[in-house]
């Protein structure tokens, strides 16, 4: 790398690029692929010059997470122009996971159990969970009698599950995509399929 790129990343650009080589390296290997240093050899600097903008891993994975759950918002956001939103919320949330594993790991991961108290990541993760609640909000009464927190929690845990069946292998992509057509054709607020 060059003098001059080597200057410009100390003065504006170090930290989104080390984020963007984190999440580089986040869909090559998930989450455990990640580090500050193999970071820094990505972007051309040494190690140290990481430590101005991340004190550690774990704060470069929050941030990395953060600009994720920043995406799954706008992705749930714009699952609401279906005819049904709450079902169009559903595909989008297993379309994002199916997309980013990667990111999707992450952003369910034990290793951000620490990060909770990160104000960006916590920001970012409550405002795209607040787009569910809001939708269930609107679904009620719903399939389950008008109560706003089970609404919420059930067809989160539903796309969730489904999801993760999915990136484990457990089930064929094809089921995911099955799921997602069935919950799309059915009719706005149509019972517990509705996600």
């Amino acid at each position: 790398m060059s003098t001059s790129n080597r200057s410009a990343y100390h003065h504006r650009a170090l930290r989104p690029a080390l984020i963007a080589a984190a999440r580089a390296l986040l869909d090559e290997g998930g989450p455990e692929a990640v580090g500050l240093r193999e970071a820094a050899r990505r972007v051309g600097v040494s190690p140290t010059a990481t430590y101005r903008h991340f004190r550690d891993k774990d704060a470069l994975l929050a941030a990395v997470a953060a600009e994720g759950f920043r995406e799954f918002g706008a992705a749930l956001a714009a699952g609401q122009s279906a005819a049904d939103p709450f079902a169009g919320m559903g595909a989008a949330y297993i379309d994002f996971a199916l997309a980013k594993p990667g990111m999707f790991q992450l952003m369910f991961s034990p290793l951000l159990a620490a990060q909770a108290a990160d104000p960006d990541l916590s920001a970012a993760a409550d405002a795209a969970f607040a787009l569910l609640r809001k939708r269930a909000e609107a679904s009620a009464p719903g399939p389950f009698g008008g109560d706003i927190e089970a609404t919420t929690l059930i067809a989160w845990s539903m796309v969730h599950g489904l999801s993760r069946l999915v990136l484990d292998g457990v089930l064929p992509r094809e089921a995911a995509e099955g799921f997602k057509r069935a919950m799309l054709a059915r009719p706005p607020g149509a019972g517990p399929a509705t996600a």
